[in-house]
């Protein structure tokens, strides 16, 4: 028997939505801030910070877009739901910022051939501190709320962001260290360190949705709960094999073949299911529950 996750996840999906919202919202006040820092003080490494806030608000957008999608019900071409579409997102995000990193390198390389002096470095410094103050309270919120609510579109955004503050903190850092010692190539030579580090973020992003998109099984701790959720309701006459599991989005799919007595009655055997899919969705409440029983003793 198969059953499907309640229908209560409305309130759950309008949630998704309204913090995808802020942060397209988010994104582009940040994005003014880091442009009119860059602006002020010419520094390639500012450029390389206000670059990747431009990222930022585009895979905001994009997040967005497939949060509302994932949220659309099952329908005949797509019975198991459309909640993968958040995976597509981070995908795309992660090949966004794979390609500001290498735009940030061509900058550096050119900043590191001919340097140039950095103009108002404190009010520009201070204008980016506080567009990094923003981007560390949202990003925060997203991860936390996001890994609440199952959301990979959410998460992937908050862990941007994320990386958005450390870079940002490494960019003001070494501006202000330019400012002091007046060595000019020092600013390119951030930028630089700023587009790997990019880089290396980008590939992690992907290197998650990927497994996502591929059905992959969930983590070890999860497989651990659930057995012991079986476990301390199958009954004692009852054994489970062919335990899978994947993720898809917020929805998690659990699959098992429960072996009964074979004098054990259809209404009993469907008891037994009905308590473990309960139990289960008291600690996975997104999920989708497939139970297939079969006679002890039947042929394997």
């Amino acid at each position: 028997m198969t059953s499907d996750p309640p229908a209560s996840t409305t309130s759950t999906h309008a949630t998704i939505r309204r913090l995808a919202l802020g942060s397209i919202a988010v994104g582009i006040v940040v994005l003014g801030l880091k442009f009119l820092a860059w602006k002020l003080t010419g520094s390639v490494a500012l450029y390389s910070d206000a670059l990747e806030s431009i990222i930022n608000v585009a895979t905001a957008i994009a997040a967005f877009i497939a949060i509302r999608v994932s949220a659309m019900p099952a329908d005949d071409n797509h019975p198991y739901g459309h909640t993968k579409a958040e995976y597509f997102s981070a995908v795309l995000e992660g090949v966004l910022i794979i390609l500001a990193a290498l735009a940030i390198l061509r900058e550096a390389w050119q900043g590191f051939i001919a340097p140039a002096p950095i103009d108002a470095p404190l009010l520009g410094l201070a204008i980016s501190g506080g567009a990094t103050l923003i981007n560390l309270a949202w990003g925060t919120l997203l991860i936390r709320r996001g890994g609440r609510m199952r959301s990979p579109a959410l998460v992937a955004d908050g862990r941007h962001l994320m990386t958005d503050v450390w870079t940002s903190v490494g960019v003001i850092a070494g501006v202000a260290l330019v400012a002091l010692t007046g060595w000019a190539r020092l600013d390119p030579a951030i930028a630089a360190l700023v587009a790997l580090n990019i880089l290396w973020a980008g590939w992690k992003i992907m290197q998650d949705s990927v497994a996502g998109l591929m059905d992959a099984a969930l983590p070890p701790e999860d497989i651990a709960r659930i057995e012991a959720i079986i476990a301390a309701t199958r009954g004692p006459t009852n054994d489970v094999r062919d335990l899978r599991t994947r993720h898809a989005g917020r929805l998690t799919f659990i699959d098992f073949t429960l072996r009964v007595p074979g004098s054990m009655s259809v209404d009993d055997s469907h008891a037994v299911c009905d308590d473990l899919e309960d139990a289960l969705r008291r600690e996975f409440p997104d999920s989708s529950i497939t139970i297939h029983v079969e006679p002890r003793g039947h042929a394997h």
